[in-house]
């Protein structure tokens, strides 16, 4: 029952960052949806580092 509830809140939170790299409207369309599949492809790691780090920093480096 805990590890459903831990693989739902990590679809969550994966939807969740995906819309809101997509809204990264300064940032070109192939660099969002590369950095959308890097993010899916790593899972809880890429969420720990989007949630952390990236958020801030991610559309600055890739403009």
């Amino acid at each position: 029952m805990i590890a459903l509830i831990i693989w739902i809140v990590g679809i969550v939170l994966t939807v969740m960052a995906a819309i809101e790299i997509w809204g990264w409207k300064s940032v070109d369309a192939i660099k969002r949806l590369l950095v959308i599949i890097i993010l899916l492809v790593t899972s809880w790691i890429g969420l720990l580092i989007y949630y952390f780090w990236g958020k801030k920093n991610l559309p600055g480096m890739l403009k």
